[in-house]
């Protein structure tokens, strides 16, 4: 059963040196299938141009909570205009990201990721949420959307909001960070979360899993988490595989 991961950025520079090499190596090394998310609008017209040259690779098209500082109107409909493409699943990566003070203030933040969802919603597309240090209104927002669905992408709230987002039929996302000493909150997540509900990421490049952390991510490296998974479950790594490939071919429509 090959691996399935939901999120990986291979229009990031960081692939521009081996891009064709990587993507190309991937079935044969055991991945399927990959969603690519953009960011803005360049890196989701760049997402859509992979899922074009790759079979195996899907995108997603959105404004990330760190890029989303002087969006237009012109760039929602530019985003509504490429998530009508064949080939893309999602909207995404959009959300919530107060981590970094120089980030557009959180009211505009909030105002885009709220448009974001309605379109959507409109579209009938799943999102993948973005959520750092900002898991109160996250959760918030999308609890005022009772019909949206999608994913948690790294999720990284607590097993009660968890529990919350559980209840309402979504997704959540897991990645290196799990494998990592300091992943206290993540093993008490995962407990909670029922089998059909996880799906494993690379969030390539970043993110990568022990013990190659440090260097690039990709999705050759999603063995490490599903093996984590496996464990923590108390199933093998083979069934987790299936398991998280059946879930993310659920997820984005891919049955």
């Amino acid at each position: 059963m090959p691996i399935f991961d939901t999120h990986a950025h291979y229009d990031s520079g960081s692939f521009n040196p081996d891009r064709a090499e990587v993507l190309a190596s991937l079935p044969e090394s055991g991945v399927g299938l990959v969603v690519d998310p953009g960011c803005d609008v360049e890196s989701s017209r760049a997402a859509i141009v992979l899922a074009e040259q790759y079979p195996h690779v899907y995108a997603a098209v959105g404004i990330h909570p760190e890029d989303c500082g002087g969006c237009t109107d012109a760039d929602f409909e530019e985003i509504r205009r490429l998530a009508q493409h064949e080939k893309v699943v999602a909207i995404g990566e959009i959300g919530l990201d107060y981590y970094w003070a120089e980030n557009p203030p959180k009211e505009f933040q909030q105002t885009v990721f709220r448009r974001q969802i309605e379109l959507a919603l409109e579209l009938d597309l799943p999102i993948i949420v973005h959520d750092r240090e900002a898991h109160g209104d996250s959760l918030a927002i999308v609890l005022e959307y009772p019909d949206l669905r999608g994913v948690f992408h790294c999720y990284s709230g607590s097993p009660e909001m968890a529990a919350e987002l559980l209840k309402r039929g979504w997704y959540l996302g897991f990645d290196g960070p799990i494998t990592y000493k300091n992943a206290k909150r993540a093993p008490e997540v995962v407990a909670i979360t029922p089998l059909e509900r996880i799906v494993v990421e690379t969030d390539s490049p970043y993110l990568t899993p022990v013990p190659f952390r440090g260097k690039r991510n990709d999705s050759r490296l999603l063995p490490y988490v599903l093996e984590t998974l496996a464990e923590w479950k108390g199933i093998s790594t083979e069934e987790m595989i299936r398991i998280t490939w059946e879930n993310g071919k659920r997820l984005f429509g891919l049955e």
